[in-house]
């Protein structure tokens, strides 16, 4: 079913979002060890089903952190209801009835008139274009790096991953439109396509001949390890905190009284939920060489965790330590 999709990563999300135009979008946000989302994914099935103008998107919320925390999911199942790319309704819980409603409601008030062109050629091509360019390295496959549906993207995305390539993509099994104008947009008439910022490079013939020629790795952009990234993430604001749940809502008694002293200081922070994402959480105790959570850094610093924090504090000197100062 076309309109009822799987997204695996920030740019998916986004991607569906534009695509969908002036059309209504649902994104589920669910865990796949959830009982209740699997029966409210049975449900999104049925309405997809009954409103194939609507674009129903399922996301695993534990797998994308950096999409969970932008619309602040704190469980599951939760739905985004999206129009223009704009967040126009929410739904915490499964409650199938009132996700009907909202589907019915939202679907019946931007309906396209019979015999309407909702994009014209010019509309499609500047989607085309956006899309081409929303990473530096692009597939347009059928399916999704985690499962994809024919024989030729899954060979083309084994390839990519073990030479580390770095890759967003797009399902064009999701989108007809998409997938019949990129045929004419970039004359290549066949799936999967790869673009290198903003270019065409080929199909996946092209990607064999560029891995026996060994080319691969200076065509693409490779990708981030998880040094880097970790790196990045200390790095992202001056003092910075990685716990279990975020500022507005401690998952842990030792997060909440982190945070607690914290909030008295009026020193600006901000927090990463290591519970959204396993990797950084494995990754950082090997990194900074400290077992435990939560933990403070500051201008990149590891300063420790609630126990350091609460002998800065009694010794006068937390303010100065959170500044930079000592």
């Amino acid at each position: 079913m076309e309109n009822f999709v799987e997204a695996s990563s920030q740019q998916q999300v986004e991607d569906f979002l534009k695509v969908a135009g002036r059309l209504l979008t649902v994104v589920h946000f669910y865990a796949p060890w959830a009982p209740q989302c699997t029966q409210m994914n049975d449900v999104m099935e049925e309405l997809a089903k009954e409103h194939p103008q609507v674009t129903f998107v399922k996301l695993e919320a534990e797998a994308v952190p950096e999409v969970s925390e932008k619309y602040e999911i704190s469980s599951v199942p939760t739905f985004l209801f999206f129009k223009r790319g704009e967040r126009v309704d929410r739904l915490d819980g499964a409650h199938a009835p009132e996700l009907t409603k909202k589907v019915q409601r939202l679907a019946s008030s931007d309906a396209v008139p019979a015999g309407a062109k909702e994009h014209p050629q010019a509309d499609l091509n500047e989607r085309l274009k956006r899309l081409i360019n929303a990473a530096s390295c692009m597939v347009f496959m059928k399916g999704s790096p985690q499962e994809p549906r024919c024989g030729f993207s899954r060979q083309l995305v084994q390839i990519l991953n073990d030479h580390g390539i770095q890759f967003s993509s797009f399902d064009i099994l999701s989108d007809e439109e998409v997938r019949q104008g990129l045929k004419t947009y970039s004359n290549w008439p066949t799936y999967p396509q790869v673009y290198v910022n903003g270019e065409l490079v080929g199909g996946l013939d092209i990607i064999k001949e560029l891995v026996e020629s060994k080319e691969l790795t200076n065509t693409f952009p490779t990708a981030v390890t998880l040094e880097h990234r970790l790196k990045a993430l200390i790095n992202r604001t001056p003092v910075i905190l990685f716990m279990k749940g975020n500022k507005e809502g401690a998952k842990c008694g030792f997060s909440r009284q982190i945070l607690e002293i914290l909030n008295s200081t009026g020193v600006d922070y901000d927090t990463f939920d290591i519970l959204l994402d396993d990797e950084v959480r494995q990754g950082l105790k090997t990194y900074s060489n400290w077992p435990t959570y939560p933990q403070l850094y500051v201008k990149g610093e590891l300063i420790g965790g609630l126990d350091i924090v609460k002998e800065l504090k009694e010794s006068g000197e937390l303010q100065s330590v959170l500044k930079g100062e000592s």
